[in-house]
């Protein structure tokens, strides 16, 4: 009988193997587990980032956009973007340069015909009214109608071809203004430092005024009697403080920056400071539009944001008139002014140390990147024409 074995220990032996393969299978069920998620972080290590295709620790990171809208790859498994362009993704890229590039021109154009066509319109009439083409130009001139036709115009030109090139490149105008992690101290901080950029860049562009005197030119356009009734100077004073700021940021760093951005932000940041410093139609003007311009970029970047860049641009404007204002009125108040703004440049000077050395630097392009800023921008033959009828124009300002 001992040849036969007992039911109940049959069963308890196949109960105990089937523990066991149940505890293997789970097991290897364990380990499959852990095999995919090593796979899933590996593919997703070997595919870029739609938002951050380059992955440069530099860039400031939600700012672009997604990057796949311009090379339709980076959907792929395991696809990373090489540093040469292939065809697709240059056409694509070049068409964001030239959207950009457009609207500048169409600012350029509109604006200086609007301005020929309605203060013409407008002299007729008056020339009907008084009865003589010369008195009637000097009303124009000496009143507030040149100053209020001039604040119309530039806004509904900047405005309009925001929001066209930003609906024309697939952005959204809400994109424009959605800040972060900025703060009441942060404002005052960049004033500050933009007080430190304007001190520095106001004495180059005397410097290069007093160079200009000297070969009996003039890097500004004679405006003596312009707008000098007091509605003219509060209209002046409306657009060049608060009309202006909001405008200019919306065009140059809400729409130029973003679409000039898609693929380097280094080159987005210099680019967009590029052509709002010749916009300004001087070579003194230049520089400090250009100088003030990387910086506002550099903080739009940063808050995702022109917000801080209305803030500081608001800042810029109304200390040039309040310093301006306030040395007209004596000597000794000129010397005061003077004491204010060597105190608040050596300030902001330091407030710019400070602020660079927190990690605030301007972002690095890496090889993929550097391929695809310039190269690609010079290559659109609207870029080319945005920058050199601009540039004309500043020439053509240089009075002899």
């Amino acid at each position: 009988m001992d040849e036969f074995i007992n039911a109940d220990e049959y069963r308890a032996e196949v109960s105990a193997q089937q523990q066991e393969i149940y505890r293997l299978n789970t097991i290897i069920d364990e380990k499959n587990n852990q095999l995919n998620k090593k796979n899933k972080e590996l593919l997703k290590n070997l595919t870029a980032d739609k938002n951050n295709p380059f992955d440069n620790p530099t860039d400031y990171s939600g700012y672009c956009g997604d990057y796949s809208e311009i090379q339709p790859r980076l959907g792929e498994s395991g696809y990373k973007i090489p540093v040469e362009i292939d065809h697709i993704e240059f056409r694509n890229l070049k068409r964001q340069y030239s959207i950009g590039s457009w609207c500048i021109i169409f600012q350029f154009f509109i604006s200086i015909f609007l301005s020929l066509m309605l203060s013409r319109g407008i002299q007729l009439v008056l020339e009907l009214m008084h009865g003589s083409d010369s008195s009637a130009y000097e009303y124009m001139y000496g009143s507030s109608i040149l100053v209020a036709l001039n604040m119309i115009i530039f806004l509904v030109c900047n405005v309009s071809n925001t929001f066209i090139g930003l609906k024309w490149a697939g952005f959204k105008g809400a994109s424009m203004i959605k800040t972060r992690n900025f703060t009441f101290g942060k404002g005052l901080q960049y004033c500050i430092i933009a007080a430190f950029l304007w001190a520095v860049s106001v004495y180059a562009g005397t410097f290069v005024e007093t160079i200009l005197n000297k070969f009996d030119m003039t890097a500004y356009a004679d405006q003596e009697g312009l707008g000098e009734t007091p509605i003219a100077l509060a209209i002046g004073y409306i657009y060049s403080c608060i009309i202006a700021p909001i405008t200019e940021e919306m065009l140059y760093r809400g729409m130029l920056l973003k679409v000039f951005s898609r693929a380097s932000q280094r080159f987005g940041i210099f680019a967009t400071a590029l052509f709002f410093g010749v916009a300004h139609g001087n070579i003194a003007q230049f520089i400090l539009a250009f100088v003030l311009g990387i910086f506002l970029a550099q903080i739009t970047l940063k808050h995702n944001s022109i917000v801080p860049a209305i803030v500081v641009h608001i800042f810029v404007n109304s200390f040039s008139t309040v310093m301006g204002l306030v040395s007209d009125i004596s000597d000794t108040a000129s010397f005061a002014a003077m004491l204010v703004l060597v105190a608040l440049a050596i300030l902001g000077l330091i407030m710019l140390i400070v602020f660079r050395s927190d990690g605030n630097r301007l972002p690095a392009s890496t090889p993929q990147q550097h391929r695809r800023g310039r190269a690609v921008a010079t290559s659109s033959l609207p870029f080319l024409m945005a920058f050199c009828i601009q540039v004309v124009y500043i020439l053509y300002t240089l009075k002899f």
